[in-house]
């Protein structure tokens, strides 16, 4: 026996029902994947606009400790990184852009979790049920070659026929069950492709302030006669 014939056997032996496990279980990792997701986009819903202005009047009386005590209970992807930029306001401008940028790719780490098995099940979640279909044709190819014998010409032909249209039939339904499984995971994907670059570019927005502030505190120092002299709107308070 050759190897074509040994895995010919193999697989007709194993036939496509396996595969179809191999789908549901996918198809539940998924669907964990995409609620768990979408819990989680759902907490990061904050009104930008408003913590927008809030830290801006925060910023302009220099209360750089208020301001993160009232980002932190947002835990919105913006304020987050906000935070990390305050925290190393008296650093100077560098140092602040520097911890935004590092906290800009934890969020992004945390944001796109389980997205990469979203996106590896849709594009292959088809040629999974496609392998269960050509398995199945296998199979009734060989149930072809397999006609009784002993009977007549047109017994043995209707015989072959109907095992034939059967096991085709049986393995098409691979092949769908491949594309059910990838649909919704592919569309999952690209919506959470999307919130995660809406909330990442969100983060320019409080960013770009916090390093507004700091920018001009710098040149006020330096106008006002070098690093010795310190800005007061941009001093740390303990309330």
């Amino acid at each position: 026996m050759n190897t074509v014939e040994t895995l010919k056997n193999v697989l007709v032996q194993a036939g496509a029902a396996w595969v179809m496990w191999l789908l549901a279980g996918l198809s539940l990792a998924s669907i964990a994947i995409i609620v768990e997701r979408i819990l989680f986009f759902r907490r990061l819903g904050a009104d930008v606009r408003a913590l927008c202005e809030g830290l801006d009047g925060r910023l302009r009386k220099g209360e750089i400790t208020s301001a993160i005590t009232d980002l932190e209970p947002v835990g919105t992807v913006a304020s987050n990184v906000a935070i990390a930029g305050l925290k190393l306001a008296a650093l100077g401008p560098a140092a602040a852009d520097k911890a935004m940028h590092s906290a800009v790719a934890l969020e992004r780490s945390r944001l796109e979790r389980g997205l990469t098995f979203l996106g590896t099940l849709g594009n292959n979640a088809p040629f999974i049920g496609l392998f269960g279909t050509v398995i199945g044709i296998i199979g009734a190819f060989e149930e072809l070659g397999h006609a009784a014998p002993g009977h007549g010409a047109g017994a043995a032909g209707a015989v072959a026929s109907q095992a034939v249209m059967t096991s085709i039939a049986e393995a098409l339904v691979a092949t769908a069950v491949g594309l059910f499984v990838a649909l919704p995971a592919v569309a999952a994907y690209n919506y959470f492709q999307r919130r995660t670059a809406a909330l990442l570019g969100e983060t320019e927005i409080l960013s770009n302030l916090v390093l507004a502030y700091l920018a001009g505190s710098t040149k006020r120092r330096a106008t006002d006669g070098g690093d010795s002299v310190e800005a007061p709107e941009l001093q740390p308070k303990v309330i």
